[in-house]
């Protein structure tokens, strides 16, 4: 059984790098599959930290949890401003920003 919830997890992961990899011209879905990556990160940590009995785990996850929770809200508050002023919010007019 945890072998099995192990590749899970894992899958839940290289889904979301994938999503990541695959979709560059829709910035939501790029945080959708960042979402999903930090899921099944997160998901690792917890089974560890079950598989061990050790709580430790269980605070790093609820760490993480936090941090991404906040790097949503404030991603989707950015992007939203911008889809206000420019009228789009696809990734191929972000080229400005390299230089």
């Amino acid at each position: 059984m945890f072998l099995r919830q192990i590749i899970v997890n894992t899958l839940l992961c290289i889904l979301g790098l994938t999503g990541i990899i695959l979709n560059r011209h829709n910035i939501l879905l790029i945080l959708i599959s960042l979402e999903i990556m930090f899921l099944g990160i997160n998901l690792n940590f917890l089974l560890v930290s079950v598989f061990i009995n050790d709580s430790l785990g269980n605070l790093i996850s609820l760490i993480i949890l936090t941090v991404i929770g906040a790097e949503s809200a404030v991603g989707l508050a950015i992007l939203i401003v911008y889809f206000r002023v420019r009228g789009n919010i696809k990734t191929l007019q972000y080229a400005f920003l390299r230089n």
